[in-house]
């Protein structure tokens, strides 16, 4: 279902832990990281299409989250054609999205990657809330900073020692040089059923870098 624009109806899923860290699974099969998203079907709303994909992505269910805001509008990016199916070219350009942050009020072990037998993640970790912009795809950047920029004021204020949270918004330099340098690498929580840690893969491959050609 395309608007005449050519653009896809989709919601995105940024779900929040007590610690104020959001979930952020790995694409099965691929080394590709994002936010839990998927496409609106026809006569749903999008939170109707939200929970759907919340529990068909993640395995949690309504009981287990509070939702604490959606954008206000819809958010666009498009596709770059390398990515796009060759009978979609030419009338398929990219998803326009509305997206909702979630509180978790369940449990880690309440996720399970297996709910469906349609997987979408094959492993998943919490991060810290701005970490996502420095290792999503490029093409979905610019939404990832709109939507996290939007909703960060609606981000739950009693935890003082998420240093990424500063008056609602990231204030980011080219250097990033606001980003904490021990950013634990790993969770430290039993995995739900179905899931497997990979830490980050870029980190990882920073890690492999001789000391003098390592980016600053």
């Amino acid at each position: 279902m395309l608007d005449r624009d050519g653009f896809r109806p989709n919601v995105g899923i940024i779900l929040l832990n007590q610690k104020n860290q959001v979930f952020w699974g790995k694409r099965i099969r691929t080394h590709s990281w994002q936010f839990p998203q998927g496409g609106i079907d026809r006569g749903e709303t999008p939170e109707q299409a939200m929970f759907r994909e919340l529990h068909e992505e993640v395995g949690l269910k309504a009981e287990h989250v509070r939702i604490l805001a959606r954008t206000r509008d819809w958010l666009r990016y498009e596709v770059p054609d390398r990515y796009i199916r060759r009978d979609a070219r030419g009338h398929y350009k990219g998803q326009k999205q509305i997206w909702y942050l979630l509180q978790l009020t369940g449990h880690d072990w309440d996720l399970n990657l297996r709910a469906t037998n349609h997987p979408e993640f094959d492993a998943w970790r919490w991060n810290d809330y701005w970490v996502p912009l420095d290792v999503v795809v490029e093409f979905k950047r610019g939404v990832y900073e709109m939507a996290l920029t939007e909703l960060s004021r609606f981000v739950p204020r009693h935890d003082h020692r998420n240093r990424y949270l500063r008056s609602g918004m990231r204030s980011r330099d080219a250097n990033h040089q606001d980003a904490p340098a021990d950013l634990a690498p790993g969770p430290a929580f039993e995995l739900p059923p179905g899931a497997t840690f990979e830490p980050d893969p870029q980190a990882a491959l920073k890690a492999q870098q001789p000391e003098g050609n390592r980016a600053p």
